[in-house]
């Protein structure tokens, strides 16, 4: 070799090292799905499966052929650019293909998708960990969940681990699992699995991984946007979260987003770490493009959802095995089994904050069906109640669809006392739109969130003859609720342990509203204020609410503060124009220096409902 070209060789080496100059940056993009909750075939807009004919006009989205598709070509046009295929959660439960058949298919169909990393989903115990551990057994890819924690008799123990690292490019990328906390209250995990702390575990981890050189970390995330925001604030090292759980839709240019794609959250050191989340269902497929610079800093963060309707061909394989799988299940989803006079809703966003049509019909045909054993209330978890039905005839599928977890009507005694503890309990977390949010028959309440949790509930007035009065602590009351809930499920702790004379063995909650409907069609879906809600719920709604999404979803208007006296939110001049993804709570961390503040920056704009901020509306910026 020329010795003046190795000299210059070895010159421009020894500058690169000593000024840290880049030789080239580091281009990952992230496929990625959360939620599917066996949704198998196209669904309409109430999230229920699509009619064939619908489907042929053009009119319905998703489906796991069309997110074959998708993948199939996103890999094509990156050709040999690193790619990784991600799923945050929540495969299992959501239709009458999972009822039928459980997680065989799941795991055959992410096989054939050749996932990088999968993470674990709380439905994924929600048969217990003797099918997830099918599950765990049948799927190729590695599952994360880094803070679940299985002992040596569980059956799942060893068929996961904490994280991946996965090497695409020539470079090494860690993944991280998480799984929510509550996962022993919202499924069943058994005695012999825990969920440890998110943050805790990350800390640890991290300092783990990077001591094994790898400075690139991606976290896995089934715990919900709102908590994929607060990890993202306290833990250094994290280069990306790719979230589930919450079901939230993110987008740069739909207006029913709920935050920007990616929404950026400043880290402990003040690094802004992107995090990304792609509805549920089927209906997208996450698509985000990280730039790395060659220390491993995340230079650019960019991407958008893609929407899986009819533009998107599926594919043919895919689609074959997917009929196959449905011929044996048409007779009994294709059972015309009553008719609405209009839409019922149950969406998602609607049923977990406030009184709904579907949880007005289901608490009804639950109290109706046990009305003659002396039972005179009856309370459904929000969060069992997973799409809406259109207008018109009403099958048995739509009704699964409703109803896809297979729950038997419980019938106990319960004394006054520990039925508004129950309450209480159901509105205790309004603010991150939990399923555990109580749709009653047979009494009625009100709430005011701004109130302390555990002192929420204002009133509660009971069924008696020729009215409603108002509740007796002391004495016991016939009530109905599901077996989930009656075990504990969604925190209902009281009612397990409280219960008296219960029997858990009631008929199948989707035969009892299938039979309600048939008994009282046409149906005509309402809401009567069985449930009133004050005080404004602060956290954006973690919901897919996209236009594609619920048409029914309205704003609650009695979800209002009243407006504070004038001389409390004097104005100091300043303005803020919002711009998406914006929320009251950032805004008040932004110029009142806490989040906590968001009270009086809304007073001072006249209280406009938090979830529908206006994107270009000036706010005015009240003195600290």
């Amino acid at each position: 070799m020329n010795r003046r070209l190795l000299s210059l060789m070895l010159a421009t080496a020894a500058l690169a090292a000593s000024t840290g100059f880049a030789f080239a940056d580091y281009k990952l993009t992230i496929l990625h799905i959360n939620d599917f909750h066996a949704r198998f075939e196209p669904i309409n807009k109430y999230d229920s499966t699509c009619a064939p004919e619908d489907d042929a006009k053009g009119s319905c989205f998703g489906g796991i052929a069309r997110l074959k598709t998708a993948i199939d070509q996103r890999r094509a046009e990156l050709k040999d650019a690193p790619v990784l295929l991600l799923s945050a959660g929540d495969e299992f439960q959501g239709s009458l293909f999972y009822t039928t058949y459980k997680s065989a298919p799941i795991a055959e169909f992410m096989n054939g998708m050749e996932f990088d990393a999968v993470t674990l989903g709380n439905h994924e115990f929600d048969d217990g960990p003797e099918e997830l551990a099918k599950f765990l057994t049948a799927l190729k890819a590695p599952v994360v969940s880094g803070n679940t924690l299985a002992s040596l008799s569980s059956p799942i123990a060893n068929k996961f681990k904490g994280y991946e690292i996965r090497e695409t490019g020539g470079q090494k990328i860690a993944i991280i699992g998480l799984t929510t906390q509550e996962t022993d209250q919202t499924s069943s995990p058994g005695p012999n699995v825990l969920f440890g702390d998110e943050i805790a575990y990350l800390k640890g981890a991290v300092k783990e991984i990077t001591d094994q050189g790898v400075n690139k970390i991606i976290v896995l995330s089934h715990i919900g946007y709102e908590r994929d925001k607060e990890i993202a604030a306290a833990v250094d090292g994290i280069d990306v979260i790719v979230g589930g759980h919450s079901h939230t839709y993110l987008s740069n240019v739909s207006d029913k987003a709920a935050g920007p794609y990616p929404t950026l959250v400043k880290s402990p050191s003040g690094v802004e770490v992107p995090i990304v989340t792609a509805g549920s269902y089927s209906k997208y497929l996450g698509d985000l493009t990280v730039t790395f610079d060659d220390t491993g800093k995340v230079k650019s963060a960019s991407g958008e959802p893609h929407l899986m309707d009819a533009g998107v061909k599926p594919d043919e394989a895919f689609a074959t095995r997917v009929a196959e799988l449905a011929k044996p299940l048409d007779e009994v989803r294709k059972k015309v089994i009553g008719e609405t006079q209009t839409p019922i809703e149950g969406a998602r966003d609607v049923c977990r904050v406030r009184e709904c049509a579907m949880g007005d019909l289901v608490a009804d045909a639950m109290l109706d069906r046990v009305r003659d054993q002396g039972i005179t209330i009856a309370i459904q978890n929000g969060g069992g109640l997973r799409a809406s039905i259109d207008q018109g005839p009403v099958t048995m599928g739509e009704v699964l669809t409703v109803l896809p977890f297979q729950n038997t009507l419980a019938t106990f005694q319960l004394k006054g006392s520990d039925l508004k503890a129950a309450l209480e309990n159901g509105v205790s977390d309004v603010e991150h739109v939990e399923g555990r949010f109580p749709q009653v028959a047979g009494l009625k309440y009100s709430a005011d969130l701004t109130k302390p949790k555990g002192s929420r509930i204002v009133s509660v007035l009971v069924t008696e003859k020729g009215g409603f009065g108002p509740l007796d602590p002391a004495r016991t009351y016939g009530v109905v609720t599901n077996n989930y809930m009656r075990g504990g499920g969604d925190g209902y702790s009281i009612f397990a342990k409280a219960a008296i004379d219960a029997y858990d063995y009631g008929p199948n909650l989707e035969d009892v509203v299938a039979a309600y409907l048939g008994a009282h069609q046409p149906y005509k879906p309402y809401t009567d204020g069985r449930v009133t809600v004050s005080g404004v719920v602060a956290a954006t709604p973690n919901a897919d609410t996209t236009a594609a999404g619920s048409a029914l979803a309205k704003p609650d208007k009695a979800v209002t503060t009243p407006a504070a006296p004038a001389a409390s939110v004097a104005g100091t001049g300043t303005t803020h124009v919002v711009a998406r993804g914006d929320t009251f709570w950032d805004l008040a961390v932004k110029y009142l220096g806490h989040g906590s503040q968001w009270k009086v920056l809304s007073a001072a704009n006249g209280n406009p409902d938090p979830q529908k901020l206006a994107v270009g509306k000036e706010l005015t910026i009240p003195a600290r």
